[in-house]
C-alpha cells in the first residue's frame, strides 16, 4: 500500500509519465482512493500548464548575480563536510 509521503515522493515521476506499469498502477490506486493526493496532483497540473503558458522574463543583473554567489557557498560548503 503506497502513502500519501511515497506518492509524492514520486509524483514528478508520475506527472511525467516516467513509471514502470507496477509502480504506475500502485500510484493510480492510492490515488483513486485519496482525495488529499487528488488535490496535489489537479493543482500540480494546473500550475505547471500555467508557467508553460507565460513567456520567459530575465532575470536582473542584481539578481543573478546573487542566486550564484549563494549557489556557490552552498557548493563549497557542502564541499567542506
Amino acid at each position: 500500500m503506497v502513502t500519501c509521503k511515497q506518492f509524492l515522493e514520486e509524483l514528478n515521476d508520475f506527472l511525467d509519465e516516467a513509471l514502470d506499469g507496477m509502480s504506475r498502477a500502485e500510484l493510480e490506486q492510492h490515488l483513486g482512493k485519496c482525495p488529499n493526493c487528488q488535490v496535489l496532483v489537479d493543482t500540480t497540473k494546473k500550475t505547471v500548464r500555467v508557467f508553460k503558458g507565460l513567456e520567459p522574463c530575465p532575470i536582473p543583473p542584481e539578481v543573478e548575480a546573487r542566486l550564484l554567489a549563494a549557489i556557490g557557498n552552498q557548493s563549497r560548503a557542502a564541499r567542506q563536510r
